[in-house]
């Protein structure tokens, strides 16, 4: 099941069929623990009225967040490990990467509120003071208020890594400002745990070129997202459920920076395509 948020209410999406529910709380909606099995139900229900195939290209989908925060995991692939580590050789913080991707606890951290959030078919930001940006793609897990993993949809954890070379304790000004973060394009549902050879792609393209393209498996993380989770919830709340980057395995090239008004796609198997362009 895929759920789309879009301006007048909520849309399900379900072996290519397209229904729409009348406007409500999307907060509400999605933070359910049965919420795969409660979507089928309303799927088949009367009050999911039938729209074509094509009405959907016609609306705004918002992105798949109302109340929520977005959180992110570090170094949980092992080219995340290496990149990080080589951007920190000169300010003497390699190791520390290093370290995180052995140690027993997780890097996690605070990416955006909903305000700093932006969709499919938006923009997001590379910052002023910034010489070298780059975007994240990562699927990312929503997690009920009881710590329960019941959708998924892809992130763009953008980041500045010039800022983050600096100094390891940069990273919030690198990761989190006004349109840092992007989710979307819909959140995705199933009956199970999404499986382990799910295939995320990026393409970065730059005047109709492409200039940057590449693929991995989930396979290669080397946390389980049920470890991530378990860490997150064990000093903090969130009451309306919460959105968990699950970290990158793609990184391009330390040659490579964003400009304005390049387009990045980044696909997951069984999400679909989030795009944005840069600011």
């Amino acid at each position: 099941m895929k759920i789309y948020r879009i301006t007048n209410g909520i849309v399900l999406e379900l072996d290519d069929q397209l229904k729409q529910l009348d406007p409500t709380d999307w907060d509400g909606y999605i933070n359910r623990d049965n919420l795969y099995e409660a979507s089928m139900a309303d799927f088949n229900s009367d009050r999911a009225e039938a729209v074509g195939a094509d009405w959907l290209a016609t609306q705004a989908i918002l992105p798949p967040i109302q109340s929520q925060e977005v959180w992110a995991s570090g170094v949980t692939y092992l080219r995340s490990r290496d990149a990080r580590m080589d951007e920190s050789k000169v300010a003497g913080g390699d190791t520390f990467y290093d370290k995180v991707y052995d140690a027993e606890r997780p890097e996690l951290f605070f990416k955006a509120s909903a305000k700093r959030t932006v969709g499919t078919n938006d923009s997001v930001r590379i910052r002023r003071d910034s010489t070298w940006d780059v975007p994240e793609p990562e699927l990312t897990l929503f997690i009920t208020a009881s710590g329960k993993i019941v959708g998924y949809t892809a992130g763009n954890d953008m980041s500045s890594r010039s800022i983050e070379g600096e100094n390891p304790l940069y990273l919030p000004q690198a990761k989190s400002y006004d349109r840092s973060a992007s989710l979307g394009p819909c959140l995705y549902v199933p009956g199970k745990p999404i499986a382990p050879e799910t295939l995320i792609s990026l393409t970065i393209e730059r005047a109709g070129a492409i200039m940057f393209s590449q693929d991995i498996q989930i396979s290669q993380m080397k946390r389980d997202h049920t470890e991530l989770v378990s860490f997150l919830f064990r000093e903090c709340s969130f009451p309306d459920g919460v959105f968990l980057m699950t970290g990158t395995g793609i990184v391009p090239p330390n040659t490579f920076t964003l400009q304005s008004a390049d387009r990045i796609t980044i696909t997951i198997d069984g999400i679909g395509s989030l795009v944005n362009w840069v600011d």
